[in-house]
């Protein structure tokens, strides 16, 4: 994963997420289910906090997956993404952790928020999408007006995203690729997989 942590392109890494708590007989498990930070409690809560304070970073993308509920045991995936397809740029923490081998890991959490009204029906939270224009107080560490910070975590609005309802070959961990975002209409009777 791709995360941006200052305005310099030298700061540009690649991380790993979860890994939010080291203490315990499973600390990957732990942090495997901490990919996310609600806004509502991300400077509060005690796995966040010193990481909000002063450690946000900015996680680029295309776009984001959401499977919404569709009865019974079924999930339906969509694409989120801009309109002309221009990046995202995630609300994010990041962490840095030394293991008792001495080695290093970093990680980062996404920063999600209440659902916008174009996702409300898919999924009721969202990540949070900064306007370009709020990169630099994101971003500096010694920015400490919390209620700023949190007046930026808000639903981007609806007409910022395009949901489009993909095939579910996207389900599948090891599927990757542009097949994950064929639209379900354009699934072919030759591809193994059946048509809704």
């Amino acid at each position: 994963m791709l995360v941006v942590r200052t305005e310099s392109a030298r700061s540009q890494r690649h991380w790993s997420t979860g890994d939010w708590s080291r203490d315990g007989p499973r600390p990957r498990a732990v942090g495997n289910r901490l990919i996310n930070a609600r806004c509502e409690t991300v400077s509060e809560k005690p796995s966040f906090r010193a990481a909000f304070s002063r450690r946000r970073c900015l996680v680029p993308a295309t776009g984001f997956y959401e499977w919404q509920k569709t009865g019974g045991r079924g999930k339906q995936p969509w694409h989120i993404h801009r309109p002309d397809d221009s990046p995202l740029a995630f609300a994010g923490i990041w962490e840095h952790w030394e293991a008792d081998d001495g080695s290093a890991l970093e990680t980062c959490a996404i920063i999600t928020t209440a659902a916008n009204s174009r996702m409300e029906p898919i999924h009721h939270r969202m990540p949070v999408i900064l306007d370009p224009a709020d990169f630099p107080a994101w971003l500096d560490p010694e920015h400490e007006d919390r209620d700023r910070l949190e007046s930026l975590m808000v639903p981007c609005p609806a007409g910022a995203l395009v949901t489009d309802r993909i095939d579910t070959w996207v389900n599948r961990p090891a599927n990757e690729g542009p097949g994950c975002l064929q639209p379900a209409a354009e699934r072919s009777p030759g591809d193994g997989r059946l048509f809704h």
